[in-house]
């Protein structure tokens, strides 16, 4: 790292935790100039005040998606305030990381490393425009749909504007031609958040929380425990239709599932949900 290279790192590590110059030097040279691993290095030192802006939550922001040959990027990127995810500067600086992000097949730390168009990578326009904003701004995570196997649709909800929003949902779909199903089913993953598929997609962990849940309620309650068993099982099959693609109630006719939608449609093969991604800014922060 040249002299001045190392002297803009230390001037962003400064800003960012408020700490000294001398150890912010000894923290850009024992990480070799990451400034994210840096931070971590104060923190630990427990001299970093509290780590500033990067120790706060971000739960606000913006989700993206970037389409082009029937391929589709989607990223979330993460402000602590709705005022600032309006922000020009925050709009422009994730709407040129959304590009990158496709170019990247959503790989996070390629992001970071790859040159925007002012010519220094994302990592340092990122700490630029934290300093400029005053917020913990982060690239909080990713996914690439490619065009094999199906092709891909996606739905945004509560748009700022074209390909930018606050809830994105993309789904791959196999044999199907038509557009406008493809974004049907795109809108009904927004609205219903769907865990999984189907059930053998859903964690064994959250099948188990969730019955164990149920079945406090109901002993509380002062159901017996044979009683209680039956009403449990029948609530826990109502829990994984509700958060399973294929078994949840079609958004637009509640007579029918996603399924049902499926089989519909069909032409001479089968259509079939590959996968699916939904992103609800903040969710889970």
């Amino acid at each position: 790292m040249s002299n001045k290279d190392l002297l803009d790192s230390v001037k962003k590590l400064r800003e960012l935790t408020g700490v000294g110059f001398k150890d912010c030097k000894i923290a850009i040279e024992e990480n070799n100039g990451d400034i994210e691993k840096s931070v971590e290095f104060l923190r630990k030192k427990g001299i970093a005040k509290a780590s500033k802006k990067m120790g706060r939550n971000a739960s606000e922001g913006l989700a993206l998606v970037y389409d082009k040959a029937d391929e589709v990027a989607i990223v979330e990127i993460n402000s602590e305030t709705d005022f600032v995810a309006k922000n020009k500067d925050f709009i422009n600086f994730s709407k040129e990381v959304s590009k990158i992000n496709f170019d990247v097949s959503g790989d996070i730390e390629k992001i970071k490393s790859t040159r925007m168009n002012n010519g220094k990578p994302v990592s340092d326009n990122l700490i630029a425009l934290i300093s400029k904003i005053g917020e913990k701004i982060t690239i909080r995570r990713s996914k690439f749909f490619d065009n094999k196997g199906g092709k891909n649709y996606f739905y945004i909800h509560s748009a700022v504007e074209k390909n930018v929003g606050k809830i994105v949902s993309v789904v791959k779909i196999s044999n199907n031609n038509d557009k406008e199903l493809g974004q049907k089913i795109a809108m009904h993953i927004a609205a219903s958040s769907p865990l999984a598929l189907d059930e053998t997609g859903l964690k064994k962990d959250i099948i188990d929380k969730e019955l164990e849940i149920i079945k406090a309620e109901l002993t509380n309650s002062g159901k017996k425990a044979d009683i209680a068993e039956k009403i449990s099982k029948g609530k826990i099959n109502k829990f994984i239709s509700e958060n399973t693609l294929l078994n949840q109630v079609w958004i637009m006719d509640p007579k029918k599932k996603v399924s049902d939608i499926l089989k519909e449609n069909k032409k001479e093969n089968d259509i079939k949900i590959i996968d699916f991604i939904r992103f609800k800014v903040g969710e889970g922060v």
